[in-house]
């Protein structure tokens, strides 16, 4: 037997069928289900609850500092857990119950509220499901590059992003779906939030809690001796075996790593700005709904709007995500990745020009095109360029690149819009289409390890 060939065999890591990709990246269509309803309800309730337009980014800080903190943590130990329930699997189902829980809590912190105010309130229920969802989020990650072949990792990410988009799209529009068609209220006293988004929130609990038992139920994962056999030993020399070692793994990252931290920089601080600011960018300058209004039916229309534009450009995405693979073929994904981000781009400043709710609909197709792209092609990218032992560590490392600039948006991104811009959010999308744009030429300068 030729031992060159037996080797081979033994390195080579056996694809997966579609259905079997589809089963193990199910999870993350509940976990963006119940993300869509926070991205497109949080700042509408924290209003509802009394915060100010320019206060808004501070509250939303809550996301991207728990993920800073949890992600490289979850995934240090989930390199290193294995019991029954697998390496990865176990840190879906915690997250996925703590998640759930306080999707049902958020828009009923008012009746929590015996002690604290209800915005504090709804601010540390948002904190709570933030560090839930990166519990259940962060794993997924390394779980594609954990079962894959190195030629699958660009199909296993975007056949998760087609998920996440169709999560996202359900998730979006259950608000107007309830109100619209369901003739479920969508206005209420004011400090109360409106029974269609606490609804909403129920059927999200409930989606993301079940999707997640469906891929812990339907996914395998290999154990440390099948693992041993689909890669050659990487030598551990004079590393470190604590959770200190997150901060030497930091320090070590690889190159492409680096480069690709200045794309997503300007990528997610443009997302931020977009999450935060829609709403009110969208009720005052698209339907002249005065600062500070949150009660009046224009204001909820304006809200129930940017949850539906919400779920169009999760939707595009989700069908991009599909043809992310061909047209990273075709050119590189580098290119596919930059000519995304320029769509991006193209759709936040469109913002600024148009009056008519319905033509924002094309603002969201590039922005889709954007989202589509930022949740697959950095990471296969990156996958392609990191230790396959230290993959959930890294996975979780490169968060940082992803938390960073939302959390210097949140502490300035208000204090821009209010000293800046003179209150109007609408100036907060023009800036974030600007870096959009400066992401897509950043990132022509990564080094790709493509094949």
């Amino acid at each position: 037997m030729n031992p060159v060939i037996d080797k081979l065999k033994l390195l080579a890591k056996p694809k997966l069928s579609f259905l079997q990709i589809f089963n193990m990246s199910f999870g993350f269509f509940g976990i963006q289900f119940g993300f869509a309803l926070q991205n497109g309800n949080a700042s509408r309730i924290l209003q509802t609850f009394g915060a100010d337009v320019e206060h808004l980014s501070l509250f939303w800080l809550a996301a991207p500092i728990t993920g800073m903190i949890i992600q490289p943590i979850i995934g240090h130990y989930s390199d290193r857990t294995w019991n029954r329930l697998g390496r990865r699997r176990p840190y879906f189902l915690t997250g996925a119950v703590l998640a759930a829980l306080a999707l049902i809590f958020m828009p009923n912190s008012a009746m929590l509220a015996y002690l604290l105010p209800p915005i504090l309130v709804g601010a540390g229920m948002l904190m709570i499901m933030d560090a839930s969802f990166n519990v259940a989020m962060e794993p997924f990650r390394a779980l594609v590059a954990d079962n894959l072949p190195n030629d699958q990792h660009s199909v296993g990410f975007s056949v998760q992003t087609f998920l996440i988009g169709a999560g996202a799209v359900i998730g979006s529009w259950l608000p107007y779906v309830f109100s619209e068609y369901l003739g479920v209220s969508k206005i209420a006293p004011v400090g109360v939030i409106p029974n269609n988004v606490i609804y909403s929130f129920y059927v999200g609990a409930a989606v993301l809690l079940l999707s997640l038992v469906w891929t812990v139920v339907t996914t395998k994962e290999y154990s440390p001796e099948e693992r041993a056999r689909f890669q050659e030993s990487e030598p551990e020399v004079g590393e470190q075996k604590g959770i200190m070692s997150i901060f030497t793994d930091f320090s070590n990252m690889p190159t492409t790593m680096k480069q690709l931290g200045l794309v997503q920089f300007f990528s997610w601080f443009a997302l931020f700005s977009m999450w935060v600011f829609s709403t009110p960018a969208i009720a005052q300058h698209v339907y002249n709904v005065l600062p500070g209004d949150t009660t009046s039916s224009r204001y909820a229309d304006a809200a129930n709007w940017v949850g539906i534009l919400f779920g169009i450009y999760n939707g595009v995405s989700a069908i991009y995500a599909l043809c992310l693979p061909s047209i990273a073929r075709m050119t590189s994904r580098k290119i596919a990745h930059a000519f995304s981000l320029c769509a991006g781009g193209i759709g936040l400043l469109s913002i600024y020009f148009i009056s008519d709710p319905q033509i924002l609909i094309f603002s969201m197709i590039g922005i889709g095109l954007a989202w589509g792209s930022i949740l697959a092609m950095p990471y296969a990218i990156l996958s392609s360029s990191i230790p396959v032992r230290k993959m959930g560590v890294y996975m979780g490392i490169f968060n940082f690149f992803i938390t960073f600039p939302q959390i210097v948006n949140g502490l300035f991104g208000g204090m821009i819009v209010k000293q800046l811009f003179g209150g109007q959010a609408i100036f907060a999308l023009v800036m974030a289409g600007v870096l959009m744009l400066a992401a897509a030429v950043s990132v022509l300068n990564v080094r790709d390890n493509q094949g």
